[in-house]
């Protein structure tokens, strides 16, 4: 099933900076040395990205911009779109230009999409342990540095949701911050305190008596993080709060253990592996004719 008709696109600029920054790294100071090498400037050829196994398509604009940054008249044929699920051996996309392109922006283009696209298919896999619960499954900030926008899109083509995107958008207050402020309750009065009205707060518990603590504030605050708790524990925590306020597991999440973490009625279990631990989708680009 496609969920590509649900997602946003990426941004232009954030996919252009990416990119360029991709192919300056893998290019250097003297470019493809091998490509200039040995096929000729005036090269045209034609190459399909092929899947090699089974997985949810991701990261289809980035491999597009690291053919055009090189061949601005390059043709880039979309066979599937971002969201879709694909089986190993279908063709993703032509791409028909100068060869010189086609062999420069390769390894660019598949990085971006087998890793993307790694995380769309984990996601996917986490999602369906949950159907028929009321749990989301999320990410969190555990991203690759500078490609965190791709990776939390990538969760969204496997049919997951979004955290917070960063520390500016919403506030979560954790153990190093009780501590730091001297105690919970002054913790979530000075975080509400300063939140704008659109700001909302979430605060991190491990214990059944920390959560007694932040329901004596529900007013305050919008959900609560029940840490690493066990499934006895978690079930118990569910209750207590009765719907006063979202409740989001996290820690220690597996793909064994999601279902039954779901089924103890959390709202949103959040999942760093979506995005620090998914194997890449295994991807080619092979050549299908040239004019070398």
């Amino acid at each position: 099933m496609s969920h590509s008709k649900q997602l946003f696109k990426l941004p232009q600029h954030l996919v252009a900076t990416s990119v360029s920054y991709a192919l300056n790294e893998d290019l250097g100071l003297s470019g493809d040395i091998t490509t200039l090498a040995t096929v000729e400037d005036s090269a045209h050829a034609c190459a399909m990205i092929v899947a090699r196994q089974d997985g949810v398509v991701s990261g289809m604009d980035l491999a597009h911009e690291a053919f055009k940054v090189l061949d601005a008249h390059c043709i880039f044929t979309r066979n599937s779109n971002d969201g879709d699920s694909v089986k190993s051996g279908m063709a993703l996309a032509r791409i028909e230009g100068k060869a010189r392109a086609l062999l420069s922006g390769e390894r660019v283009a598949l990085n971006f999409m087998s890793h993307l696209s790694g995380i769309a298919t984990l996601t996917k896999a986490y999602v369906e342990k949950v159907k028929g619960t009321k749990a989301k499954i999320t990410d969190t900030r555990k991203t690759t540095p500078g490609l965190r926008p791709f990776e939390k899109y990538a969760v969204r083509c496997g049919g997951g949701h979004n955290h917070r995107s960063g520390l500016f958008d919403a506030m979560m207050i954790k153990d190093n911050h009780i501590l730091a402020a001297g105690g919970l309750s002054q913790a979530i009065r000075r975080a509400r305190s300063s939140a704008g009205h659109m700001v909302r707060i979430e605060v991190e518990v491990d214990t059944l008596s920390q959560l007694d603590e932040v329901l004596r504030h529900a007013n305050l605050v919008d959900a609560v993080l029940l840490d690493n708790m066990d499934l006895k524990t978690l079930a118990r925590a569910v209750e207590t709060v009765s719907g006063q306020i979202i409740c989001e597991a996290s820690g220690g999440v597996s793909l064994d253990s999601v279902q039954q973490i779901a089924h103890t009625g959390v709202d949103i279990i959040s999942i760093g592996a979506l995005t620090h631990s998914a194997n890449a989708l295994d991807l080619g680009l092979d050549f299908i004719h040239k004019d070398i």
